[in-house]
């Protein structure tokens, strides 16, 4: 037996708490991480943005592919789904929060932490990531004992009902967008200059670790000192120019992409870096690719410090970006953290993996 974490948004929380508790999914790029998981393993739950352990799911049945919506009213996205028995399931205001001590300091990933650290996020980046036994162990014991006598924990309310995403409909389907509060955007860094040299080293990050996969690096060509001065490519890797043939407003918008990733003549992975705390050029130069191009299959990344992580889902949820032809933003795009790059880029065998491994470490706006 073995235990994997099953990550909700507030939304799908919600969602689930009000259907009969029996189908737990996933998005189909989880499919091979499902094919993992066995009858009898245990899904520890958590919620995110409320940061708190909600529930234990017991695994009754191999994964099934089903798309009858659960989670969504139409177009349900988690379509890799489990036959399951809730063994705990809290309300809200029973969930655990991560950060109380009687799971913090005992987690593997959390006890030589301070509470303020965000280093411990990489384990919850996504749903099913194994557990240590001893975490699982922990975890369920501690989530028994609030369904029987637990503390409470308040919850605002209203801030929790602004968790809850909005629902547009369009004619195709109905999509999640969220409107981001004038005082989310912040204050731009005071140390400029040391934000746009972490803003380099995290591009050379990106052209080391697609060098050592095979594909030829795009680098825009404003940012090539900085970025060369931490990244010595091999001899033809890095472009001189790009080999494509799309019109002018096209090129113009990828040439300033902070990172490509090609093979041949096609771009692979995109990527954008974001230091300032507005987290709101890259994604809007993304979605101007996808507005000029909406037939380009494109996996599209945006790059950020874990603490800038919601406001970029917020943006990317944006209605204007939610409701473009090709369909919402959020469908393609995905967010990486500098410390989830960090850790890939330290993964020993690069040359021997496929770009697939981001999966392992990209995150979904829900």
């Amino acid at each position: 037996m073995a235990y994997y974490t099953d990550l909700f948004s507030p939304a799908t929380y919600e969602a689930f708490t009000d259907s009969n508790r029996d189908v737990t999914g996933f998005r189909p790029r989880q499919r091979k991480s499902a094919q993992r998981v066995k009858p009898g393993d245990k899904l520890v739950c958590y919620m995110t943005k409320l940061s708190r352990w909600i529930g234990v799911l017991e695994v009754l049945e191999p994964c099934f592919e089903d798309d009858t919506p659960i989670f969504y009213p139409e177009n349900d996205p988690f379509v890799v789904r489990f036959k399951v028995k809730p063994l705990v399931w809290l309300p809200k205001e029973r969930a655990v929060p991560i950060h109380e001590s009687r799971i913090w300091d005992h987690l593997s990933f959390t006890a030589d932490l301070e509470k303020t650290s965000n280093r411990w996020t990489g384990k919850l980046r996504g749903s099913l990531n194994r557990l240590q036994a001893s975490d699982g162990d922990l975890l369920i014991n501690v989530l028994h004992a609030q369904a029987t006598n637990g503390d409470v924990f308040e919850v605002d309310e209203e801030a929790y009902k602004k968790l809850l995403s909005q629902h547009v409909r369009r004619e195709d389907r109905v999509v999640a967008v969220s409107v981001p509060s004038e005082d989310a955007n912040g204050s731009e860094p005071t140390a400029a200059d040391v934000t746009v040299r972490e803003s380099a080293e995290i591009q050379s990050l990106l052209a080391q670790v697609g060098e050592k996969m095979g594909f030829k690096i795009w680098i825009p060509k404003h940012d090539r000192g900085a970025v060369l001065t931490n990244w010595k490519p091999k001899d033809g890797s890095l472009l001189d120019t790009l080999p494509l043939n799309y019109n002018e407003p096209t090129l113009n918008t990828i040439e300033q992409i902070d990172v490509l990733w090609m093979k041949g003549r096609a771009i692979m992975r995109a990527f954008e870096v974001e230091h300032t705390t507005s987290v709101y050029s890259g994604i809007l130069r993304m979605a101007d690719l996808l507005a000029l191009q909406p037939n380009m299959d494109i996996k599209l990344h945006i790059v950020a410090p874990e603490d800038r992580k919601q406001k970029v889902f917020a943006e990317i949820r944006r209605p204007v970006f939610s409701l473009i032809g090709k369909g919402p933003l959020s469908d393609y795009c995905t967010f990486i953290s500098y410390d989830g790059l960090r850790e890939l880029a330290r993964t020993r065998h690069l040359v021997h993996l496929s770009d697939s491994v981001l999966e392992d470490y990209e995150e979904e706006a829900e």
